[in-house]
Formats: structure tokens, sequence, C-alpha cells
């Protein structure tokens, strides 16, 4: 019986574990298959209880699908040690390890859509701020550059800046500064996925410059838009047609 292990980050919000959990019980409809979510950190069941749950449920080749924007630490490292280490316990078991989302049209347009609901001034002096999570990884300056650049042209050349919350140059807070000092208008368009910490300092900074004058707006991190649904629902359906070519 093939099933799905859904990995997320998890949060030190609840909210955010709530918004990860509702996306993705809807999420997994779509497959009609056996699923556990299971969390990196901050949060339970963490991987091994989750897979556990599975194996009870009966599966004998699960999809571990990270749950993540892009490829990462977590991706490349964190996961893949901790199904090393759990393999052991299940010989038998089947496992085929989902990709991120990464660079997908379609989430281009849902930051296309965010942007257009802040209702913004849009023109030579309005500026997007795409803000990045960060990573030491190379893979995550490069997808975030290449999905800039994209979002730019979906918003018919409108300057896009990149900058990052950790990890990586620019930080968030200073490039937000340089940008409401250098345009009329900023837009600050989160590349995350479900709320928490990360997304309540960025609202924070972003309400502090409009109390002093300046002309900002922060929109909606991804969360629930249709196209993340979509988006994920393509990388299982891949992680699963792995499975049925090594069966």
């Amino acid at each position: 019986m093939k099933a799905v292990l859904y990995v997320s980050h998890g949060s030190r919000r609840k909210a955010a574990t709530r918004q990860a959990e509702d996306f993705l019980h809807r999420a997994a409809g779509a497959h009609d298959r056996p699923y556990e979510i299971c969390y990196l950190e901050l949060a339970h069941p963490d991987i091994t209880e989750g897979m556990r749950r599975l194996v009870e449920k009966g599966a004998d080749a699960v999809v571990v699908q990270p749950v993540l924007l892009l490829s990462a630490g977590h991706y490349y490292k964190d996961i893949p040690e901790e199904l090393d280490r759990i393999s052991g316990s299940y010989p038998e078991l089947t496992i085929s390890y989902g990709e991120p989302l990464g660079v997908q049209e379609n989430i281009i347009k849902a930051l296309a859509e965010r942007i257009q609901e802040t209702n913004p001034p849009i023109g030579k002096e309005t500026n997007i701020l795409l803000v990045g999570r960060g990573s030491h990884h190379p893979d995550t300056p490069a997808a975030v550059e290449k999905i800039a650049g994209r979002l730019g042209e979906e918003m018919s050349g409108t300057s896009v800046d990149v900058c990052y919350l950790a990890a990586l140059s620019p930080r968030f807070s200073e490039a937000f500064q340089r940008s409401v000092e250098a345009y009329e208008h900023t837009i600050v368009v989160p590349y995350l996925w479900f709320t928490g910490v990360l997304m309540e300092e960025i609202q924070a900074v972003v309400h502090q410059a409009v109390q002093r004058g300046y002309s900002a707006a922060a929109a909606h991190h991804l969360q629930d838009h249709p196209a993340m649904e979509q988006s994920l629902q393509f990388r299982v359906n891949e992680a699963l047609n792995k499975l049925s070519r090594v069966e």
C-alpha cells in the first residue's frame, strides 16, 4: 500500500501549525491515499512517529514529501539524515523522496496576485521587495533570484529587489529601509508559505515604516492560494510515479 508522509517545517506559533495542517489535509484529499503530517522541529509528531503511524496502517511504500518552498539544508541534510536513521527499522519499506516546490510558474503568478491584493500604486516609483527565508546553501539565492526575475516580468517590468531574513545578504530590514527611502512606494512580498514569527516580524517592520510616513505595504504570505495546493500535488504525483517505476 502506498502512502504519503508530509514533512512540514514546524513553528513556535500554533496558528502556523494549524495553517499547515489545514492546508495539508485539503491537499492530501486529491490523492486518496493514507497520509500523515509530521514536522522537522517545534511541533509534533516528528518524522519517526509519522513513519511509524503509516507502517502501522499497512504502508509498504511511502512518499516522503517535504513541505518546503526551496531546496536547502532541511532538504539536503536534515530530512535524509532522519530517514537514514529510521530506515533500519523498516527494511522492507520502499521510500520515494519528493522534491520541494521549487520555481514553478503558477507560484510566480500567485505572488503577483498577492501583490495585486494590496491594491498598490504600481509605476516607475514602485519597488517590489521579495523576501526569502535565507539559507547558506547555494541553491537558495539562485532560486530566489530566478523567482524575482520572473516576478518582474509578470508585473510588467516593475522593479523587484531581493533580500533575506537570515543567512544571506542583503537582510530584510536594511533592504526595506533603502527601498522606502528611494521609492515612492514599496511592496514587501514574503516568500513564505505559512504565518509565523518571520511573517510577524515583516508586518511589524512595515507597520512601523508606515507610522513614520513612508508608503509601504506587506503582501499576504502564500498560505492557501490555490497554486500552492496544485504545486504540492504536482510534486507528490512525481514521487508516486517514482514508486510505480521501482515496483
